[in-house]
C-alpha cells in the first residue's frame, strides 16, 4: 500500500461561545485537514490545530509547510511504516509538530481501515472500558464560571476544569467560587496557561486557595521555567501538571531529570501525533507519572485520535477530548453521553468525515499527487 495523493484543506471552525484562556480568546480555531489516498483506494483523514502560542506555527505557515515542504515528501510511503514517516518529515524540517501530526493521523486512520480495525487496537487494545472528559469554563468573571460549572453538573459532568492566569486575586476569587458552586466532592482542575508566569506568583494564589481541595494545577509558569515549575512542585502539596512546559522527548527527559511534574498532559500537537505520543507515554510509566491527553480544541478528526490514545493506555487517566463539544460545526461527529465519550468500534478513527462540510469551511486547498 503507497500514499498516491494528498490534499490539505486549510478550514476555520466557529465556535459555540468564545474560548478564553490566559494567552488569547478565540472566537473561531483554524483546523488543517489532510487527506490522504493510496493505491488501494482507501482514505484517511488526519488534523492540525496549530497555536502561534504553544508550538509557534500560525495557520498559514501550517498550511505552507504541509503542501510544500512535507506531504511531498511522504508521497510513496506505506502509512504502516510509520517510523520511517516521521523519519522523512523530521530530516525535512525541525520541530513544526502540528503538521506532522497531521500527516501522523491520517497515517493510522489508513492503518486502521487496512486492518480492519479501530485504532485503539493497533496501540495497545482497550485498557479503558469507557472514557469521561471535563466540562472547561473559560475565563469569566468568578461569578459567571460559578454558575456555569453548576450547571454542568446538573448536565450530568462529574469533573470541571477552569481556566484561570488573569490578575490573580480575581483567579483566587474564580477558584473558590467554582469550588462552593460544586461542592467539595466533584473534581476541580486549575488551569492557568502559563498565565502566573513566575513562582512568587504562583504560591500566593495556591496559598490561598489550599483548602479547595484542587485534583491539580495545570502549568502555572511560564513554559521554558521548569526550574520554576519544579519550585513550585516542591512548595505545594497541590499535584502540579506540565502542558505548555512540555512537547517530546527533550523536555520529558528535563521533566523527569528535573522532579518538575507530577503529572503530564499529551498533545498530539504538542509532540507531533500518535506515535512521538505513544513514546511520551512509555516514558511517563517509567518514571511513575500519570498522564493526561489534553486538546488544542480539535475537530472530531484529531479529538478521535486522542480518545484512541486515551483508550489504549493504563497510564493515561485523564483526557480532555472536549473540541466538537465546543464547536456550532464540525467535520464529523463523535458520541457523547453527558461526560462520557463512547468511539465507535469501526476502522481506523471510526469518524465519518464531511468533506462538503471540510470544503465550505475551506479558505486555502491544495494537492498533492
Amino acid at each position: 500500500m503507497k500514499i498516491v495523493a494528498i490534499e490539505v484543506f486549510a478550514t476555520e471552525l466557529p465556535l459555540v461561545r468564545p474560548f478564553i484562556v490566559a494567552y488569547d480568546a478565540f472566537h473561531k480555531l483554524p483546523s488543517i485537514i489532510v487527506k490522504m489516498t493510496t493505491d488501494t483506494g482507501l482514505v484517511g483523514y488526519g488534523e492540525g490545530m496549530p497555536d502561534p502560542h504553544v508550538t509557534g506555527e500560525t495557520f498559514s505557515s501550517t498550511y505552507e509547510m504541509l503542501v510544500k515542504d512535507i506531504a511531498p515528501l511522504v508521497l510513496g510511503a506505506n502509512p504502516f511504516d510509520i517510523e520511517k514517516v516521521h523519519r522523512i518529515m523530521g530530516q525535512a524540517v525541525y520541530y513544526a509538530p502540528s503538521a506532522k501530526a497531521a500527516i501522523d493521523i491520517a497515517c493510522y486512520d489508513l492503518m486502521g481501515k487496512a486492518a480492519g480495525q479501530p485504532v485503539y487496537n493497533l496501540l495497545g487494545g482497550k485498557a479503558h472500558d469507557f472514557l469521561t472528559v471535563p466540562y472547561v469554563v473559560s475565563i469569566l468573571p468568578p461569578e459567571e464560571m460559578a454558575r456555569q460549572a453548576a450547571q454542568a453538573l446538573q448536565d450530568g459532568y462529574s469533573s470541571i476544569k477552569i481556566k484561570v492566569g488573569g490578575d490573580p486575586a480575581v483567579d483566587v476569587k474564580r477558584i473558590r467560587a467554582v469550588r462552593e458552586a460544586i461542592g467539595p466532592d466533584v473534581q476541580l482542575r486549575v488551569d492557568a496557561n502559563q498565565g502566573w508566569r513566575n513562582v512568587a506568583t504562583t504560591m500566593r494564589v495556591l496559598k490561598q486557595v489550599e483548602d479547595c481541595q484542587l485534583d491539580w494545577i495545570e502549568q502555572p509558569v511560564l513554559a521554558d521555567d521548569l526550574i520554576g515549575l519544579a519550585e513550585v512542585r516542591q512548595k505545594t502539596f497541590i499535584p502540579v501538571m506540565v502542558d505548555e512546559g512540555l512537547h517530546g522527548d527533550k523536555e520529558m527527559r528535563e521533566v523527569i531529570v528535573r522532579q518538575a511534574a507530577d503529572l503530564i498532559n499529551i498533545k498530539l500537537m504538542k509532540c507531533g501525533g500518535l506515535y512521538p505520543a505513544l513514546k511520551l507515554v512509555a516514558q511517563a510509566e517509567m518514571a511513575g507519572m500519570g498522564c493526561q491527553v489534553g486538546s488544542m480544541v480539535e475537530s472530531a478528526v484529531a479529538t478521535a485520535a486522542g480518545a484512541h490514545l486515551s483508550l489504549a493506555k493504563g497510564m493515561i487517566f485523564s483526557n480532555e477530548m472536549v473540541g466538537p463539544l465546543m464547536f456550532s460545526r464540525d467535520f464529523g461527529q463523535l458520541r457523547y453521553e453527558q461526560d462520557r465519550l463512547l468511539l465507535a468500534d469501526r476502522p481506523g478513527l471510526g469518524v465519518e468525515v464531511d468533506e462538503a462540510v471540510v470544503r465550505e469551511l475551506s479558505v486555502f486547498a491544495a494537492e498533492v499527487s
